[in-house]
């Protein structure tokens, strides 16, 4: 057979072998032998082979399978601009520790700056983002994949294909495949962590720092501290509505702990951040301080769960925090008018099963306004916090489940509408929070200033629900608390979208900004 089918079967079959159970395509001329190889293991029912158009989008969606089913997920692509649009993705995998396996297809390496047609320097193109690279050529045989280094996040292979490009030979080369999944590596111990104060704080990044929601549970139960959760949805003992009253100056000189342990990255809230920064000594758990965040910063650092000793807690400290996570909450409840924060309110209590949320005003209202509880899968892009790729992120994550709600505000929806372009089986609803345009910049400095509508509102006029139905996407527009608790109690089936008309954004901001001066 030619070198290029040769080469293609040869990685095909290694990932096979591998364990490897899902890959997504985007179609190409260059990328032929491989996508040949990918859809005759398909055929075969050795893997599930997705297509999509977009490279950009085709990255996310395979993100969000590599996210919910915890496996690499190859994305595979033809040359030149197709390589460019995965890098938004390759950089959140490489930021949340995702094991995307990218594998670009290329002309031979002596065509290069020859001015031959759709050939640029695609070696190395995701710089440090990737945990392993290697420009492959035809030759390369046996070709021994750096699988290992995929649970600590994206690996690129760029495969140098001559022509020709499709097989010549009719064998059946899958038919002595055997499946034999390799043992994820153990980690070493990460050791124990020794506190002795009782006046402490425990902070939970979003994404946990990858540990799971058992291992973060038992070093909560251990410290015997307030918990502070990025995700109230996933710990019910963490103190509700936290980033709110910590928005007080004087709460969070009144609460500044003596220790303040972190576990992953807090992204969302500027209150949180002070308190963490108020404490005397920083204690952090993130295994990606050994990959990503080296020059992280703090009086212990641990890259790994670790065990506990600690003293027994202060009853007088838990108590004062929860009598602010208590006071805090009557004025949450209420909030009577259909508003952001009454969506993220309700939401919270009402929703079930897997819910991704999306970067910006979405998420931080979710971590202001939900009541703590269990029972939600949580999924966010918070490795770079990007508002692009969302809705093929949650296309992915539903596709490895049997439903899922994703919650998206506008210019995100509108970032990412080529996700929703598509064969899918998945089963996902969309609520998309439609305050026309920037909402986040409201409640930020910028607010105010000469051009902020222009430069920062960026308001769009579009009507979402027409839009997606446009694309062949049930969808229906509501604007009332009623009409929403009723749709999100229906059964998801297939891909919809649930358009939250909302008021302005300066109407949200100021129903913010009242709420937080009651707090003082």
């Amino acid at each position: 057979m030619n070198t290029s089918t040769s080469l293609a079967r040869v990685i095909v079959r290694q990932l096979i072998e591998a364990g490897i159970s899902d890959a997504v395509i985007s179609p190409g001329s260059r990328n032929a032998p491989i996508s040949l190889a990918m859809f005759a293991a398909s055929e075969k029912g050795l893997l599930k082979l997705y297509i999509r158009i977009d490279e950009r989008s085709a990255a996310y969606f395979a993100l969000g399978l590599a996210k919910a089913s915890g496996r690499p997920v190859p994305i595979i692509c033809t040359s030149g601009t197709a390589v460019a649009n995965y890098h938004p993705a390759v950089l959140e995998a490489h930021h949340s520790n995702v094991p995307l396996l990218v594998l670009t297809a290329d002309r031979p390496a002596n065509l290069r700056r020859t001015g031959a047609n759709q050939t640029t320097e695609q070696a190395r193109i995701f710089g440090g983002a990737v945990r392993y690279f290697a420009d492959v050529s035809g030759g390369v045989f046996p070709l021994e994949l750096p699988l290992d280094s995929l649970h600590r996040g994206p690996v690129h292979l760029n495969l140098q294909f001559e022509e020709p490009l499709l097989p010549d030979d009719g064998s059946d080369w899958l038919a002595e495949i055997k499946i034999a999944p390799k043992a994820k590596p153990i980690g070493k111990s990460a050791g124990t962590l020794k506190v002795h104060t009782a006046r402490g704080v425990l902070v939970i990044g979003h994404d946990r720092g990858g540990l799971s929601v058992a291992e973060v549970s038992q070093i909560a139960t251990d410290l015997n501290w307030p918990v502070i959760s990025e995700d109230p949805l996933s710990f019910p003992a963490a103190i509700s509505h936290a980033a709110l009253f910590l928005a007080s100056p004087a709460i969070r000189k009144n609460l500044a702990p003596d220790t303040a342990v972190v576990i992953g990255r807090t992204t969302l809230s500027r209150s949180v951040n002070a308190l963490i920064s108020a404490a005397k000594s920083q204690i952090v758990i993130d295994p990606r301080m050994a990959t990503v965040d080296t020059y992280r910063v703090a009086d212990q650092r641990f890259f790994a769960a670790p065990k506990v000793e600690a003293k027994p807690a202060d009853s007088e400290w838990l108590e004062q925090w929860q009598k602010l996570s208590q006071r805090t909450s009557k004025l949450v409840a209420e909030i009577s008018n259909w508003s952001e924060s009454a969506l993220a309110r309700e939401l919270s209590a009402n929703l079930s099963g897997t819910v991704f949320i999306a970067s910006s005003r979405p998420i931080r209202d979710i971590e202001s306004f939900a009541t703590a509880r269990s029972g939600i899968e949580t999924f966010a892009n918070r490795g770079l916090a990007g508002i692009d790729g969302n809705i093929s992120t949650a296309l992915g994550i539903a596709t490895a489940r049997e439903s899922a709600t994703a919650i998206i505000g506008d210019l995100a929806f509108l970032h990412d509408l080529t996700g929703l372009v598509g064969n899918t089986s998945a089963n996902l609803r969309i609520i998309a929070i439609n305050n026309d345009g920037g909402g986040i910049f409201s409640t930020l400095p910028q607010a105010g200033v000469a051009g902020f509508e222009t430069v920062f509102g960026t308001p769009h006029g579009l009507d979402l629900a027409q839009i997606a139905t446009g694309l062949g996407i049930s969808a229906k527009t509501i604007t009332s608390i009623s009409e929403l608790n009723a749709e999100i109690k229906k059964p998801i089936s297939g891909i919809s979208v649930l358009v939250c008309q909302m008021p302005t954004r300066k109407a949200n901001a100021a129903q913010l900004k009242n709420l937080l001066a009651n707090l003082e």
